[in-house]
């Protein structure tokens, strides 16, 4: 598990990447995080594009992760890197923000909303 936080079961989740399972959505989701976070950065990127990315786009990941752990979606490998694209872009508008201002509203009520959102439907299960 040193680059998956995936136990073998769910190794289905990762891809071999020298030798080691690497986590399918974190393998684009971060390195594309950090890539906004870079243009964001040196661009200045604010104002209401950036409030949008932030709040809109992950929102098709949240409604996957959702559904999925509902029963109501199967696992599909491409439909996740699908959704982690937009995911990834918000993240690093969220990065952005939360690099200028620490503290910001906006950038902490959406992590602890989809946070929240999510660790439910993750310990709801598919209600069996």
């Amino acid at each position: 598990m040193w680059l998956a936080h995936h136990d073998p079961g769910g190794y289905d989740r990762c891809v071999l990447v020298a030798g080691r399972q690497v986590c399918r959505r974190c393998l684009v989701l971060y390195p594309l995080a950090f890539l906004v976070l870079v243009v964001a950065q040196a661009t200045g990127w604010s104002g209401p594009t950036q409030v949008m990315a932030l709040v809109a786009l992950p929102l098709p990941a949240v409604i996957e992760f959702v559904l999925e752990h509902r029963g109501v979606l199967q696992y599909s490998p491409s439909r996740q890197i699908l959704v982690t694209i937009p995911l990834a872009v918000g993240l690093g508008a969220g990065f952005d923000r939360y690099l200028d201002r620490p503290g910001d509203v906006l950038f902490w009520s959406v992590v602890v909303a989809y946070t929240a959102v999510c660790l439910w439907s993750a310990l709801a299960g598919r209600g069996e």
